[in-house]
């Protein structure tokens, strides 16, 4: 299964028309579906970490899905409320250059207000559609997400009901379900901030976890009778075990006028107007210096690789490095820029282990 297949699949099953079951889920048992998203959450550490969390180890297991990449939080959620790939939607990493700006780099997370988010993610959002066909559609999340730019690029069409406690997401989703047909996009990211400051496995994250299979508890003790729960994520998380820092005792940086992406998958970008040769060059370098220890694209192999899916849109070509980079292993490749930021994080995501890239599918019917 595949991150793109849930939500369609999930409104096929209250009737959106155009929307295809791909994840053979069937027909709502009581046209109240709430798909629950806890932010780095992968595959493995369901397993891994089972013996903490009993409740949603009971729950039915739909199955492990793939993320897109990079497996990174901007892009899947893109992917999980358009049902289409990043190169159609746009939403191609953390960080991304904008076009033809003379460098100036788009957060995907805190935006940019010179940026409009339904031109640069054009793709007419799951949310939208349903609202339009009479469903019922709430995006239940911490209040500080909801007039973001990328709230309104990715969630756009979902009544917002913004809750900061376990309790208040617990009471607004609820809420939210009392009516028929509808569906709740419910998010928490405690885990994913626990991951990076301390690490997967610490005593910080372990807590997390706990807090958060307790949540799932609690929720499901007060959900309307036939509600059907489906748990899932937007990446995994693994431990850095080696940093390289672009440009310092090595020549990474050079000929590169902007680096974005994230540690774990790098988009790199040459001056504009330089020559194909140029990019080759830099392409042929960072090769040789990482080996093995990453993958080296340019733009038209990640591309014709279909990295970013099997169809890329022109603005998400434009988008798009000049060379990207994906680290293998443990590895870290750091912005100069941002050492002290970026080196202090244990857990990074973004790459395209197995790990990073899976995540959970679970589901219950109350």
């Amino acid at each position: 299964m595949h991150l793109s297949q849930i939500t369609p699949s999930l409104f096929a099953s209250l009737g959106l028309s155009g929307a295809s079951d791909q994840i053979n889920c069937g027909e709502s048992p009581s046209g109240c579906e709430l798909l629950f998203l806890i932010d780095g959450l992968g595959a493995n550490a369901v397993e891994k970490y089972a013996s903490f969390i009993p409740t949603i180890s009971s729950l039915i297991r739909h199955g492990a899905v793939r993320t897109t990449f990079p497996s990174t939080t901007a892009t899947s959620l893109a992917t999980l409320t358009t049902g289409v790939n990043p190169g159609t939607h746009g939403m191609l990493g953390y960080t991304v250059q904008v076009p033809r700006s003379g460098g100036r780099i788009l957060n995907s997370l805190k935006w940019d207000e010179r940026v409009d988010p339904a031109i640069w993610q054009p793709v007419p959002t799951l949310f939208e559609r349903a609202m339009a066909a009479g469903i019922n559609v709430t995006h239940v999340a911490a209040k500080r997400y909801e007039d973001t730019g990328f709230t309104r690029a990715v969630f756009r069409g979902a009544n917002y009901r913004g809750a900061n406690t376990h309790e208040d997401l617990i009471a607004e989703t609820v809420h939210a379900l009392s009516a028929s047909p509808s569906f709740v996009y419910l998010y928490v990211n405690e885990l994913d901030v626990a991951g990076h400051s301390d690490g997967v496995g610490s005593d910080k994250w372990l807590a997390a976890l706990v807090s958060i299979d307790q949540l799932v508890a609690n929720l499901i003790a007060k959900l309307p009778r036939k509600t059907r729960l489906w748990l899932t994520a937007d990446h995994g998380m693994i431990n850095v075990g080696e940093k390289i820092v672009i440009g310092q005792d090595n020549d990474l940086a050079l000929d590169i006028a902007t680096i974005a992406g994230e540690p774990r998958a790098r988009h790199l970008y040459l001056a504009e107007g330089a020559p194909l040769s140029a990019h080759q060059e830099v392409a042929s370098r960072w090769e040789e210096y990482l080996g093995d220890r990453a993958t080296i694209y340019l733009r038209s192999q990640a591309i014709a690789a279909g990295l970013f899916g099997s169809e890329v849109s022109l603005d998400a070509s434009d988008r798009m490095g000049d060379v990207i980079a994906i680290a293998h292993g443990e590895l870290i490749l750091i912005e100069a820029e941002r050492e002290k930021q970026e080196s202090s994080m244990v857990g990074h995501h973004g790459g395209a282990t197995d790990i990073e890239s899976f995540v959970p599918l679970l589901t219950a019917t109350v």
